[in-house]
C-alpha cells in the first residue's frame, strides 16, 4: 500500500494497445468515514466485519478488482485515519493498485472532495464508491468506467424499481410510526434504484463539487452534476450491489458470499 506522498497510478493493462496520451487513467474515491448507526453500536459501518473481513476491504478489492482502476482513495473517519491504514496493510490486496487513505471531513460531500483533493494528476476518470455496498460485481465496475470512456460526463448503475412507491406529505410533528398523508403514486416505469460506484469525468465531478453548497441535500454525486445542468446516464445495476444499512442486510450479504464460495471459490 502506497502513502499519499510516494502513490503513483499504474497504467492499465487492459488499455496497453493505445498510445499513452490516449490511457485513461481511472481511480476511486471510497468515502468510508460515516458511523453507520442504523446498524446499531459498535465500530463505524465499513470496519463492520462481514464474513470476517471489514465491508471496506472488501469495497476496495470490488474496485480493484477492475484491471482499469490503478489507484483506490480510502477517506477514513478524520480520528480514524492511521487505523484504515493498518487495517488496509494487514490484508492482501491486489499489488497492481495504490491505495491511499485520507481524513474525511463531517459530510459525505466533503469527505469525497477530500478524496477528489487528493487524487494525482493523470487521473482522468473517477469513481466514487459507498464502503456500504461491499459486493458490486467487477462487471457493474467495469460497465461504468466504459460508459464514461465513451464520453457520458456521469454515469449511475441503476436497477428497475420493483416495489410501488408513494410520495408524502407533511403530516406535523415527526412521530415514530405516525400516518402519514400520501399526496402521489409517481410511475414506477421510470423510476431506479441508484448504485455505486458512479463515475465521472474528472472535470465534472470537480466542478459539480466546487458549485455545491453544504447542507442542500443532495444525496450522491451524481445529483451534483445534474445541478450543473450535464446529463447523467444510467447503466444496469447489479442486484449484489445491495447497500448495507440494516442488520438484516448483513444476513444477505453473508449469504452472498456462502453462494461465491460454493460457486466460484470466492
Amino acid at each position: 500500500m502506497s502513502d499519499a506522498s510516494t502513490a503513483a497510478v499504474r497504467p492499465d493493462p487492459a488499455d496497453a494497445a493505445q498510445p499513452q496520451a490516449l490511457r485513461p487513467r481511472t481511480a476511486a474515491v471510497i468515502p468510508a468515514a460515516g458511523r453507520g448507526v442504523r446498524l446499531g453500536p459498535g465500530a463505524p459501518k465499513a470496519l463492520r466485519a462481514l464474513n470476517g473481513t471489514p465491508m471496506l476491504i472488501h469495497a476496495v478489492r470490488a474496485m480493484a478488482a477492475s484491471r482499469a482502476v490503478s489507484l483506490v482513495v480510502v477517506v477514513a473517519p478524520p480520528d480514524g485515519a492511521a487505523e484504515v491504514k493498518t487495517l488496509l496493510t494487514d490484508h492482501a490486496l491486489p499489488e497492481r493498485t495504490d491505495v491511499l487513505v485520507v481524513p474525511g471531513g463531517a459530510t459525505r460531500q466533503e469527505s469525497v472532495r477530500l478524496g477528489l483533493d487528493a487524487l494525482p494528476p493523470g487521473v482522468d476518470i473517477v469513481l466514487v464508491h459507498d464502503a456500504a455496498r461491499p459486493l458490486v460485481p467487477v462487471d457493474t465496475v467495469d460497465g461504468v468506467i466504459e460508459a464514461v470512456r465513451d464520453g457520458a460526463p456521469a454515469v449511475v448503475p441503476a436497477l428497475p424499481v420493483t416495489d410501488t412507491v408513494k410520495e408524502v406529505g407533511p403530516a406535523g410533528p415527526a412521530t415514530p410510526g405516525a400516518p402519514e398523508p400520501v399526496v402521489a403514486t409517481p410511475d414506477r416505469a421510470r423510476l431506479r434504484a441508484v448504485q455505486t460506484p458512479q463515475g465521472f469525468d474528472r472535470a465534472t465531478l470537480l466542478r459539480a463539487h466546487e458549485a455545491a453548497v453544504v447542507g442542500d441535500g443532495a444525496t450522491d454525486d451524481a445529483g451534483l452534476v445534474e445541478r450543473l445542468g450535464e446529463p447523467v446516464v444510467l447503466v444496469p445495476g447489479h442486484e449484489e450491489a445491495f447497500k448495507v444499512t440494516r442488520p438484516l442486510d448483513l444476513v444477505l450479504a453473508e449469504a452472498v458470499l456462502a453462494r461465491r464460495r460454493a460457486n466460484d471459490g470466492f
